[in-house]
């Protein structure tokens, strides 16, 4: 499955400047101040995630996969200056700092680089492994790297397939025969769909936390992405998986699973400043609060509804 130079670039720039670079050129001083320019948050979760399958591959691969996240957060929703000072700032408190996030030696990059990961991706695709997170991880250091191609060096590469293929079957059911999303290509109907298991799954789930909806939209906003950045085999590749995942959380919590305390409601959304600063300063968790909203606001420009984002906007303070 090569890939041309020049196919590599239109995806870059179709998935990296077309939304953000009239915005960050009117506002470059803001984008150097906040590291948004000179996309130090990318190349952090890129660390992490290339060394994360030598630490604690999940937890760990979760942090990488947020500081890149949390770029395209700040990025895609042109977030406010306090908004992303905080964001920043929260990273440098927590991981920036610390071995997951050191840069690795320098080399130059592997020209398949980007094939090498969906190939990872692609060994045991259709197998449902916790959560999609191979889907997951692997969508995000494919963006990643076309963002920074320069640090898709060897090392980081191998690091970004060993951790996408230390990922266990999970639940790896039959998929039900009415779960048959839209073809990723399609992204506004695809994002319809995945948005709307994603707001059944909040009610489904009162009271038992919302990690089944906020993977919802993390893994099958993943598929879209892919799908739109050109990679349509690999997207197509994870349908079957995606689709078990469908069917495990439509079967909602059994009785005997943990309890977990609501959210409280609450009018902040992650693209206000004030949700951000009544934040802890160690308050990350594993990385979801950036992953979470990420996805969530990509599947809701794609999939144009303002109907549907009135809907899920009532109740999204359950996810955030």
């Amino acid at each position: 499955m090569k890939r041309s130079l020049d196919r590599r670039r239109f995806a870059l720039q179709s998935s990296a400047l077309l939304g953000a670079g009239s915005w960050l050129a009117a506002r470059s001083s803001w984008a150097e101040e906040h590291d948004i320019a000179n996309k130090r948050l990318v190349l952090l979760g890129l660390n992490a995630l290339a060394r994360a399958a030598d630490m604690n591959y999940f937890a760990d691969g979760h942090r990488g996969a947020a500081m890149v996240s949390a770029h395209l957060l700040c990025v895609d929703n042109q977030l406010e200056d306090a908004a992303a000072a905080r964001i920043v700032e929260l990273f440098d408190l927590n991981w920036a700092s610390t071995k997951l996030c050191q840069t690795f030696p320098e080399a130059d990059p592997d020209p398949d680089a980007i094939d090498k990961i969906g190939a990872a991706l692609m060994d045991g695709g259709q197998v449902l492994r916790e959560v999609g997170h191979n889907a997951i991880f692997a969508m995000l250091a494919i963006k990643g790297f076309r963002i920074l191609p320069e640090a898709a060096t060897p090392e980081r590469v191998q690091g970004i397939c060993r951790l996408i293929g230390s990922f266990k079957p999970w639940r790896d059911v039959d998929p039900a025969s009415d779960v048959d999303p839209p073809p990723f290509t399609d992204a506004e109907a695809a994002s319809r769909y995945i948005l709307n298991e994603a707001s059944d799954a909040i009610d489904r789930f009162v009271g038992f936390g919302q990690g089944f909806a906020g993977h919802m939209l993390t893994f099958g906003q993943s598929l879209v992405e892919m799908a739109a950045m050109g990679d349509v085999e690999w997207a197509e590749g994870c349908r079957t998986a995606f689709r078990k995942y469908v069917t495990v959380t439509r079967q909602g919590p059994s009785p005997d699973d943990r309890k977990i305390a609501d959210h409280r409601p609450s009018p902040l959304r992650p693209v206000d400043a004030d949700y951000w600063k009544r934040r802890g300063d160690h308050a990350l968790g594993i990385g979801h609060v950036f992953k979470y909203p990420y996805g969530y606001y990509d599947l809701m420009r794609r999939a144009n509804d303002p109907s549907l984002a009135e809907q899920l906007d009532a109740k999204a303070y359950h996810v955030f």
